[in-house]
């Protein structure tokens, strides 16, 4: 059996998730999804889009998906839907996993990878989070876990951005970047998202492909060539204003993400230890982490990443003859010591 592609959809509470899960089962867009719903959210699911009254833990939509709210562990959960396929009990195509508000993607991330009978069943495709943008500033100063959210996400929806004014969409636009430069951000309204920028997204795959703004690159070469530099009250950019009381300065957010760029070939054995020991101390702390790496003695590209300890890496294709074999990775993490992570980086240079 092909594995089953997940994506996990995570955002806090009224960010729009159920709007955006609702669209997604309703619509005829021909494909079987199977939801899973941590059912502590205050809104679920409503039943009148389901088509059963039936107590069961699974139900199936009036467009052929499948609902199942869980009371009990994920893995059970997803290996319950693995065994009804297997047994053609239920037919769906892929799974969609709700978080609860507060709930941290790492966990959730992590069991796809940990646990191997749920590998076998499934393949990890991407995590999306949304982002209320009339109430996330505020969010994203109090809550560490809006923000952690922020950093987990392959693609980021903002949605509500018609409730504030162009200026403060801009600047959390300009915010969430800052945290994660990986993840593209578009507008959602009232979960009006093509499915195409929803499944099949690949995030945890290895690919060469690393995707930054390269406008992010030159604005972060900017701030950070001397590594003391501060904006200064003359930074007009208008995340960097303060909004009176209760706003942080947007510098302040504790998850942050670097690019690191290398110009010299990585020795592989001195880069295996370093990054095993940084994972060891810091794993809890970063939330993504990817790479294409110039490695001495391949002429393929080495591409790695990683979530919290678990970190893969891979050959890629081979480097282009007149292509630039510049070493590039990107860190996303809850503060990270940047310093000692360039440093030691530079110390794994051939």
């Amino acid at each position: 059996m092909a594995l089953i592609p997940a994506t996990i959809l995570t955002g806090f509470l009224g960010s729009g998730k159920t709007t955006l899960l609702k669209r997604i089962l309703t619509e005829a867009h021909g494909q079987k999804i199977a939801v899973i719903e941590n059912e502590f959210g205050e809104e679920n699911i409503d039943s009148d889009i389901l088509v059963t009254e039936s107590k069961e833990q699974i139900v199936q939509m009036s467009n052929g998906c499948v609902c199942c709210t869980i009371r009990e562990d994920l893995r059970e959960a997803l290996q319950l839907l693995a065994a009804k396929k297997r047994q053609g009990l239920l037919d769906f195509d892929r799974v969609v996993i709700e978080t609860t508000g507060l709930a941290d993607p790492g966990p959730v991330a992590q069991t796809f990878f940990m646990d191997d009978e749920i590998a076998e069943s499934y393949l990890l495709d991407s995590i999306l989070t949304l982002v209320d943008a009339k109430h996330a500033p505020q969010q994203l100063n109090d809550r560490q876990e809006a923000r952690r959210q922020v950093g987990f996400a392959d693609q980021i929806f903002i949605s509500k951005s018609e409730l504030v004014s162009a200026e403060e969409t801009e600047a959390l636009i300009h915010r969430l970047k800052h945290m994660n430069p990986r993840a593209p951000q578009q507008k959602a309204h009232f979960g009006d998202v093509p499915l195409k920028d929803i499944f099949d997204l690949r995030g945890f795959n290895l690919n060469a492909k690393l995707d930054i703004d390269p406008d992010f690159l030159k604005e972060d070469d900017h701030d950070h060539h001397d590594h003391d530099h501060a904006h200064g009250e003359h930074c007009d950019h208008p995340s960097h204003k303060h909004e009176g009381h209760g706003h942080h300065h947007h510098t302040d957010d504790d998850v942050k993400s670097f690019v690191y760029k290398a110009d010299r070939a990585f020795d592989p054995a001195k880069l295996e230890d370093f990054l095993g020991a940084i994972v060891n101390i810091y794993g809890p702390r970063m939330l993504r982490y990817k790479g294409v790496l110039n490695m001495k003695g391949t002429e393929r590209k080495v591409i790695f990443q990683g979530v919290h300890q678990l970190m893969g890496s891979d050959l890629g294709p081979e480097w282009g003859k007149d292509e630039n074999r510049q070493s590039r990775m990107v860190f996303i993490g809850i503060e990270l010591p940047r310093e000692i992570l360039e440093q030691g980086l530079e110390q794994c240079l051939v």
